[in-house]
């Protein structure tokens, strides 16, 4: 079946067709613990390189599954077919309130340009100097930013993309597709929607109200409702003025307690991290705390200073308002991957599986507890840190080598308590292949038929990038790399 796929894509495509084992090793990893390696790598130049594409992939019966810049942490775009490098799709077009952008923009490119306009857009993973626009599409990517701006999908208002029908669509416009997309959210059971303030688990079926918000399907979809050409993406003025506490605590659960007192003053981040990681920070702490908080605002700072000083139980060991200072703190709590990996001898890391559950901020005490347990029950350490305010925590799990059969053990035993706590297995990185068999218990049937009717609508041969979301086997475990 290779060989004559491979001949009529290098026949009909005016981009690179690539088919080398050194590629193709290139292709099979990502970020995550997972290997799976592709037939064939394509690296469209333009919009009708994509659709060929998926014509030839439709008609073949091959996957196509779509890759940003490979900073994805679940295998999110690994699979065995066609992968489709964005990565030409680069243009920038700037206006007033909103930026069109394509879909293999790198962020930090982005960010750069924005700056001229004293313009930012608001999402902000830790890794966006160096993820894709489209990669932050396909998970609805966040970061500290989110607990005041919201994730990707509050912030985009238009969407460009090609279907497993190789069709090119835009949302949202007023058309039978629009029209089709909301007859499926109306029946919804929004009771097994999370209530939490960030989500990239399943189709994002409950965020889309109106007609308006018919885009909203393809945010966090990973590829497997669309590959997306372009994006029009909502920007705001940079703030005039920012403050950043950094406090410590001597208790992680009452820093966890603290965080929804804190809330209610407006902040745009709430950070946490734990010992592991502020240890590798240039600051001394005291050798009692347990974790740090870093509380941001960017408005009203100094009745919101004042608000923050009465309402923490924390001790505040910085107060930072200059923004080349500022922006040195925020680049030790974006490290904070880097720094927990750092220190974790590799024989004692355990694959990122359960590393982006969030919950009701509320019982993000809960969170540590559940951990705690976890960690005396199968004899592993975490070391653990996230968006505390939007009640979204990584964790990072150590131990000796486990059997592969107790990572999956873990990771059942952690998201049915996270779910029962009314959380979300997932905030912002996705299902991928670590999580995608877990969405059917967090949503439930019906919900869940809606998803399999959706991506049915979209792709009914099951060509773009399939085994995610909708999942008819186990893949948690099945393509860990060197586990």
């Amino acid at each position: 079946m290779k060989k004559p796929v491979l001949k009529i894509l290098e026949s009909k495509i005016q981009g690179k067709v690539l088919s080398n084992k050194e590629f193709r090793e290139f292709y099979s990893v990502d970020s995550s613990s997972y290997k799976i390696i592709p037939k064939i790598i394509v690296i469209p130049k333009n919009e009708k390189d994509v659709i060929s594409t998926v014509k030839i992939a439709k008609k073949y019966k091959i996957s196509v599954t779509v890759r940003g810049a490979g900073t994805g942490l679940v295998g999110s775009a690994l699979n065995s077919g066609i992968i489709l490098d964005m990565k030409n799709f680069t243009s920038i077009r700037v206006h007033k309130n909103h930026v069109t952008v394509g879909t293999g923009v790198i962020k930090g490119n982005l960010d750069r340009k924005l700056e001229e306009s004293k313009k930012f857009f608001p999402p902000n993973p830790s890794i966006g100097s160096f993820c894709s626009v489209g990669g932050m599409l396909g998970n609805n990517s966040s970061g500290s930013r989110s607990l005041k701006y919201g994730s990707v999908i509050d912030n985009v208002s238009e969407i460009t993309f090609v279907d497993g029908n190789a069709k090119k669509i835009t949302l949202p416009e007023k058309n039978k597709i629009t029209k089709d997309i909301i007859k499926i959210t109306k029946n919804i059971d929004n009771r097994k929607f999370p209530n939490v303030s960030k989500n990239s688990s399943g189709y994002r079926l409950d965020k889309i109200k109106t007609e308006r918000d018919s885009h909203k399907i393809l945010i966090g979809s990973e590829g497997t409702l669309g590959i997306i050409l372009s994006a029009k993406l909502q920007i705001k003025n940079k703030p005039k003025k920012r403050i950043l506490f950094v406090t410590e605590y001597e208790s992680i659960i009452k820093a966890a307690k603290n965080c929804l007192d804190i809330n209610s003053t407006n902040p745009s981040a709430i950070e946490f991290v734990d010992k592991t990681t502020f240890n590798q920070m240039k600051c001394k702490f005291d050798k009692k705390s347990k974790c740090v908080l870093f509380v941001e605002y960017d408005e009203k700072i100094v009745s919101n200073a004042d608000k923050f000083k009465k309402i923490t139980t924390g001790k505040i060991i910085k107060t930072l308002e200059n923004d080349a200072d500022i922006s040195t703190w925020w680049r030790y709590r974006d490290s904070s991957l880097h720094h927990s990996l750092k220190s974790i001898k590799k024989e004692n890391r355990i694959p990122h599986i359960i590393e982006d559950a969030a919950v009701p901020l509320e019982n993000l005490p809960k969170v540590f507890s559940i951990l705690n347990k976890l960690n005396r029950k199968y004899k592993t350490k975490s070391i653990v840190y996230g968006h505390a305010g939007n009640g979204n925590v990584h964790v990072r799990l150590i131990s000796k080598r486990k059997e592969i059969e107790t990572v999956k053990k873990i990771a059942i035993e952690y998201f049915n308590k996270i779910l029962m706590i009314g959380g979300t297995i997932t905030a912002e990185h996705g299902d991928g292949l670590a999580r995608s068999e877990f969405i059917k218990i967090q949503y439930g049937a019906k919900n869940y038929q809606l998803f399999k009717k959706t991506k049915k609508y979209f792709d009914p041969d099951n060509i773009l990038n399939p085994g995610k979301i909708i999942s008819t086997k186990s893949s948690i475990i099945k393509n860990l790399e060197s586990f």
